[in-house]
Formats: structure tokens, sequence, C-alpha cells
């Protein structure tokens, strides 16, 4: 719950890369757009897979951005960290002193952590029957691996760790930011999160739980089939709101509220009561009404049980008006960008933020692309195919997890 004393949070920088844009102005014009980044899988062994479709960063080369010594340090996943850290401490504005640099806290969230470089080692000893993998395989497929990474580059030397809840990870990373930055503990934190998850080995694990799509990604529709597997990164700063009117800077967004629960119901079905528990604590953590809500980033992956599970959620938190319009009662706007990005893993809570940062600054909703028919199951105000104009004072960013740990991070327009 907000105490009266804590610092209000500001997010004054935005990094983001994904398959619909390198960098936050290329992400954003593809939002309002409704682009689509999913196209056939460029990996050399995909027609062994029962899935063609996916959405990579394909303008990514390492060596635009690192020297190659460092590049063959960092694990993909862990570059994407970096380069989305950079640009969200460069939006900012903010000078690094010396009091900073000490005591700002790294908060990134991964799923699955280094897996290509775990990949490749695995290919070298049992296809290839190589006796060794690189040298620096332990340290390139650990999960803290972005995390430090960001540490090095910009010479953080305060808190840095890693947050690893699933689908949840980088939406658990930003609300323990928020919780530090908002105490007092950090008087900034770089937060968010990153994945890079076409490994052959990895990708042939998804196809045998058999939730990705052969198709398109198609959330809240009566005929989606599943989800679309994504890699990038976004990352946040976060610092006191009154710090950053001090210096001058001009905030994107503030964040009000984070809320968490786990379902204790199944390792992946979801559970409605499980994730409506997280709306309500981040509702009750900003002190704010569910009528004041005027958009909800769903997590909204494009699977039958997802989907569904998650529109009575929503019913539970909004009640009728989540489902249809009440006299009196207000009714959010829903979508889920994951139709265009990918599912993230790790990586999605932080872009679905922001996402749900830019709507807000921009006033525009981004759109669920690829939709259809409507679902009587999820009989939500879904935004279809085409950004809806309109501002909004306040919007809820859900990720639910596998193991069924949910987050759920509240914003609020910057004024």
């Amino acid at each position: 719950m907000n105490h009266p004393n804590a610092n209000r949070v500001a997010v004054t920088g935005l990094g983001v890369i994904c398959a619909i844009g390198s960098g936050r102005e290329a992400f954003a014009a593809a939002l309002r757009e409704g682009r689509s980044g999913v196209a056939p899988l460029s990996l050399a062994r995909a027609g062994e897979l029962r899935f063609a479709n996916a959405a990579q960063v394909r303008d990514f080369n390492a060596e635009d951005h690192f020297s190659a010594k460092d590049a063959d340090m960092l694990d993909r996943f862990a570059q994407l960290a970096v380069v989305a850290a950079r640009e969200a401490l460069a939006q900012a504005g903010i000078g690094l002193t010396e009091e900073l640099r000490e005591r700002a806290a790294i908060v990134t969230g991964s799923c699955i952590g280094g897996q290509t470089a775990e990949d490749a080692g695995f290919v070298e000893l049992y296809e290839q029957g190589r006796p060794r993998v690189h040298p620096m395989t332990i340290p390139k497929t650990m999960a803290n691996a972005g995390a430090s990474a960001i540490s090095q580059d910009l010479g953080i030397t305060g808190p840095a760790f890693t947050i690893s809840t699933a689908c949840a990870s980088s939406a658990h990373a930003i609300g323990q930011a928020f919780h530090m930055v908002r105490s007092g503990q950090a008087p900034m934190a770089i937060a968010g999160g990153s994945e890079a998850p076409f490994s052959f080995g990895i990708l042939k694990a998804w196809e045998a739980m058999r939730v990705v799509s052969p198709t398109l990604c198609r959330p809240f529709s009566r005929d989606r089939n599943g989800m679309i597997l994504g890699e990038g990164a976004a990352m946040l700063l976060l610092e006191p709101l009154e710090a950053a009117r001090a210096r001058g800077a001009q905030p994107l967004a503030e964040i009000v509220g984070f809320g968490m629960s786990s379902d204790a119901h199944h390792i992946t079905q979801p559970s409605a009561e499980g994730a409506a528990k997280a709306i309500r604590a981040a509702l009750r953590d900003a002190a704010l009404t569910p009528d004041q809500i005027g958009y909800v980033n769903a997590h909204g992956t494009g699977t039958l049980a997802n989907d569904s599970t998650e529109a009575r959620a929503l019913g539970f938190v909004f009640g009728d008006q989540a489902r249809g319009d009440k006299p009196g009662g207000r009714r959010p706007a829903v979508s889920s960008t994951k139709a265009m990005h990918g599912h993230t893993l790790g990586a999605a809570g932080a872009i679905e933020a922001a996402a749900t940062i830019i709507g807000l600054r921009n006033g525009f909703l981004p759109p669920t692309i690829h939709f259809t028919e409507a679902d009587p199951e999820c009989e939500l105000d879904v935004i279809t195919n085409s950004a809806r104009v309109v501002s909004v004072d306040y919007a809820v960013s859900n990720s639910f997890a596998f193991g069924g740990l949910n987050a759920v991070l509240a914003f609020a327009r910057a004024i």
C-alpha cells in the first residue's frame, strides 16, 4: 500500500529492441500502425518444427554495439539487455554521479537466460563430438548475465540482480525496482528484461508443449490457436518523481502500483482467481478503483486456456462492465501486443510495460492485430486490428507465468 511519505516513481527513460522495432521510436511507430513482426523463422533447421513463424529481431548485429571481443563474451539475450539499458539511460538524460553509480539498482528478468550459448555447447558435444565447449559457456548461460553486463557497461556498482519467474520475470523485476525507488532504498533503477529463445533445442521443447501457433497469434479471437515466440529486451529507468522534476526531466509515465500473487493451482494451467488477486493487489497498492482504469495491456498469449481465463479474471476485478457496457460503469479497453512482437517469455512484462507507457504518453492504445472473430468466452472491449486514439489516465499491464506466478503493474499518465 502506498505510504504518504513514499516517493512517487517516474519512468524517465525507456529502451526497447524487439521484432517490431529497434529503439523506442521505431517500436512506438509500429505499435501505432499495428505492424506485425512475425515472419518465417530464420533457423537452419526450422523445417523440422511443427511451426514455421517467429518474431525475431532481424536487424540486430552485435558488432554494431560491441567490440568483437565483448560480443563473444555475451549471449544474445545479454547483448539485447545492454542495448536497451543504454537507450533508457540516454533518454533519461541523467548524469551518473559517483553517488548514483554506487547506489543505483539494476533489476532484470529472464526466463531462460543464455540458451543460445548453452545449446551451441550441446551441439558441439553431442552432435559434433568435440571434447570442449566455449570457455565462457557458464557465464554466458547464467540468467544474471544481462544484469551483470549492464552493471559493467554503465559502471553501476549498486544492487544488481535477476528475477526468473518464467513469463512474469521482467514484470516482477520492474515491480521490485519500483519498490526500491519508492522506499528510498535506491535513488535510481534500471529495470526490465531480455530473452533470446531461438535455439533449436528450446524450440523443440516449446513444440512439445503444443501451445505454439502454426500460423499467427490471435489473442482473444475465437479462432486463436496458440502463441508465437519472440525475442527482445526492454529497460525502464526509474527515479523519484521529485528528483526528475528537480533536474528538469520530463517523465514518460508514473508507476503507481504493483501486485503479485501465486495460484497454488497448476504448473501450466492458469487460474482466473489467482490472476484477479494480482490485479486487485496492484490497484490497492496504487490506491485506484477499478473504474479508474482505462486500459489493460493483457497477458493475452493467444492460447485457448490463457485468454478465456484472463477474460474471467478481468470480469472478477472490473465486474460486468469488463464484459459489456453497463449504465454508470466504465469499460476498460483491452489489447495484447503479443500478436505484434510475439511472446518474449521473460522479457514480455517489460516490453508490454513499454507499450503501455508509450500508449499513455502518446494518446493511443495499441491494437490486438490478426483479430478475426469475437469469442463469447472473451467478451471484452478488445482493441482490434487498429490502434484506438484516446487518452486515458491509468492503465495496468498483466503478466501471468507458468508455475502460477502473477505480476501486474499499474501506470499513470504523466501530467
